[in-house]
């Protein structure tokens, strides 16, 4: 179990963690999700005693990191997959921390075999890819065998093998009754894996609870119906105390409505219906709609427009993403071969194709008058 109580981290007149009260507890997966600069990775600092709190408290089992006689038997943790010794063999790296927390050798050999680099393990870590470096960086976390786990974008770098692998274990870890914390900015993934949520934005807790309770307090859920009918079944949803409202295509949409019953009441009025689908938010969405007051860096596309989100509708005559490439003139004419062609705005043309130089300047060119000087 991990255990904060107001805790709170400051650097100068910055707060990155602001008076954060919560508790990891065993048997479940528990998601630590927020915009980037929002203060997970400080907070994950501060649990391992590698970050002092400005105020409050934060203990593993009961003990400050530093009260832990071996703490890698008590607390695994992939916070920087990097941080190892690009001199030292990946077995040797392993060897080391065993040998500082009293862990048998042969557990080494254990781990590496499954994460999936007993083939590896005598190479270097500084020529290991992306992935291979979280692999080791996730065998350092259980090289312990502890009851608590903690990982920082553990996903980073994987091919698809390696995020399925390393979800199923985090959940059996759960099962077997372990903490497991676990940071990522992967949405669909953290949605396939953990049960519970830690939600924070700019050093704030905002949320503290399961998943399916944070989908559905942070979107909208509702049926999707369409019918050749759709006043007939308008007004018997209507009379039934529903509220439905037109959708896209004709279809209607019901929210706080239950598929099931409003199948029952359409059979019962002996109305047509071609589709019947319960809405539901993705965690991105939730936690989209949640977080957008605490997001601190914003992308932009091109032209100072914002980009919509991937597969979002632009509404008629909002502001668009310039095209990229030429655009023909205002008016839809394009100018014959050979016309002069408007200039730039700022007046100066530029240099035609093979001159990259473009026209002389004015007056004197640079060290004219030095040469001039120099002939006499």
């Amino acid at each position: 179990m991990i255990e904060l109580r107001d805790l709170t981290k400051r650097y100068g007149d910055k707060t990155a963690v602001d008076g954060l009260s919560f508790t990891v507890r065993p048997g479940t997966v528990t998601g630590f999700l927020g915009p980037n600069g929002a203060g997970k990775s400080t907070t994950m600092r501060m649990v391992l005693g590698l970050d002092a709190p400005t105020r409050g408290d934060v203990r593993i089992e009961g003990k400050h990191y530093g009260e832990l006689k071996e703490p890698l038997n008590s607390i695994g943790a992939l916070l920087e997959a990097k941080g190892v010794h690009g001199g030292r063999s990946a077995y040797n790296h392993l060897l080391c921390m065993a040998q500082s927390n009293g862990i048998p050798e042969r557990r080494v050999g254990e781990v590496l075999e499954m994460v999936g680099l007993h083939d590896v393990a005598r190479k270097r870590p500084k020529g290991f890819s992306l992935g291979m470096g979280q692999r080791l960086g996730i065998a350092s976390a259980l090289l312990g065998d502890p009851r608590i786990l903690m990982f920082d974008e553990p996903v980073n770098g994987l091919d698809p093998e390696g995020i399925h692998w390393i979800r199923t274990l985090m959940q059996h870890l759960a099962r077997e009754g372990r903490t497991v914390f676990v940071s990522s900015h992967l949405m669909s993934e953290m949605a396939q894996t953990a049960e519970h949520l830690i939600v924070i934005g700019q050093g704030k807790l905002l949320a503290d609870t399961s998943m399916s309770q944070f989908i559905a307090e942070n979107s909208r859920t509702h049926v999707r119906v369409r019918t050749p009918e759709p006043q007939r079944l308008l007004d018997v949803l209507t009379t039934e105390g529903l509220r439905p409202a037109a959708g896209a295509q004709g279809a209607l949409e019901v929210d706080g409505g239950d598929a099931a019953r409003i199948g029952e009441l359409a059979a019962a009025h002996r109305i047509v219906l071609h589709e019947l689908s319960p809405q539901r938010a993705s965690l991105e969405e939730a936690f989209m709609r949640l977080t957008a007051q605490s997001v601190e860096y914003h992308g932009h596309a091109p032209g100072g427009v914002q980009a919509p989100p991937e597969g979002a509708q632009v509404a008629p005559g909002a502001p668009q993403p310039p095209p990229e490439g030429p655009q023909a003139p205002p008016g839809g004419t394009q100018a014959p071969p050979g016309a002069p062609q408007a200039p730039p705005p700022g007046g100066q043309q530029a240099p035609p194709p093979g001159d990259p130089q473009g026209p002389p300047p004015e007056g004197p060119g640079w060290g004219e008058d030095w040469q001039r000087r120099r002939r006499r």
